[in-house]
């Protein structure tokens, strides 16, 4: 039912069993790493429930999704925009009349009070075409307390044509009162035979490299740029040899200068860098084969790091660097945030 859908086949079967036994619950949460699959299983759930046959060529629903080219563009323009503007004019997608995508909006990527009022606007309407009416939000857990609490009202009380999915990375973000409203479905990250047989379907090339940077996730493998993923890992290398007391602090500063001219690159992706790193770090501490790492290429300055560090200097790199993720929907500067982790790793070798 679900054509060239890779991977959570037992998530897929049982929202397909929903649809032939014709028993719909009205509130999903579908839960997992970012790139997994979940909004692309909510969209061919929405086409197979609403009649809209999935084909590869873009049907209407899959217009909606968020990692194609135009939505990407629609995302960056969206924010450029001053608050104001986004609070008038809240961000939906609504290829089909009867699904519709609220997708987290902003520079700090969050949905929005305004949003989820849209969305109880909008769910006073009837269907136009047949039985349901699908809505999607999309990565819930960046919803705001305003947001959240807002949407308690339609959990409580959906139309009786409402179908509602939501994703999340982590269902322990959202609130209890929402978690115990919708049947939930996690997705477990695909097997590397999975990953393969999904990259080789797509015709993507570095399929291995892609493979072992995606770690299970196929829309992450698929959107990987690895000409500027090896740029972030460079200077990411740079800030953990700064961080374990190589050089100078200076050194890191200059280099700190030209990571902050990169405006249109995002703190997160320089932390998702990081965690990759850290990982091969603790890898290679365990004396395990560079056929294990994530970047073996850089097995030699990993194994240089690796004497500079220890078990416990890598537990508290993981530490800060998750304290500064919960801190990017403040705004965070990236570069502050950069230099602040610097300075907590070298104060970490000297209490070593």
């Amino acid at each position: 039912m679900f054509e060239n859908f890779h991977g959570n086949s037992d998530v897929a079967h049982t929202l397909a069993g929903m649809i032939d036994a014709e028993r719909i619950h009205q509130t999903i949460l579908l839960s997992g790493p970012a790139g997994i699959g979940k909004a692309t299983l909510a969209r061919r759930f929405g086409a197979a429930l609403l009649g809209d046959v999935f084909h590869p060529a873009a049907p209407q629903i899959e217009q909606d999704d968020l990692a194609s080219e135009a939505n990407l563009a629609l995302i960056s323009e969206r924010e450029k925009l001053p608050a104001d503007k986004r609070a008038d004019d809240p961000f939906m997608l609504a290829s089909h009349p009867d699904f519709l995508t609220f997708p987290p909006d902003g520079p700090l990527r969050q949905i929005s009070i305004q949003q989820i009022r849209l969305l109880r606007e909008r769910a006073s309407f009837r269907p136009l075409k047949g039985q349901w009416r699908v809505f999607l939000i999309d990565q819930i857990d960046r919803a705001n307390e305003q947001a959240a609490n807002a949407l308690l009202k339609t959990l409580e009380e959906p139309p009786p044509y409402l179908i509602l999915i939501m994703t999340a990375e982590n269902p322990y973000d959202l609130l209890p009162t929402i978690r115990s409203r919708a049947i939930s479905f996690p997705f477990k990250r695909l097997t590397t035979d999975e990953m393969r047989q999904f990259l080789k379907d797509r015709k993507l090339p570095d399929a291995e490299r892609r493979i072992r940077l995606s770690n299970g996730c196929p829309g992450a493998a698929v959107s990987l740029d690895l000409e500027s993923y090896d740029k972030r890992r460079e200077s990411m290398i740079r800030l953990l040899e700064a961080g374990a007391g190589r050089g100078e602090f200076a050194e890191w500063a200059r280099h700190a200068e030209s990571i902050s001219m990169r405006k249109t690159e995002k703190l997160e992706d320089y932390l998702d860098v990081l965690y990759l790193l850290l990982e091969d770090l603790l890898l290679v501490h365990q004396g395990r084969p560079s056929a294990e790492l994530l970047n073996p290429d850089l097995e030699v300055k990993l194994r240089t790091l690796s004497q500079w560090t220890s078990f416990h200097w890598i537990r508290n790199a993981v530490v800060k660097i998750d304290e500064i993720v919960e801190l990017l929907r403040r705004n965070i500067q990236k570069s502050i945030a950069l230099d602040a982790l610097v300075m907590d790793l070298r104060a970490a070798i000297r209490q070593n």
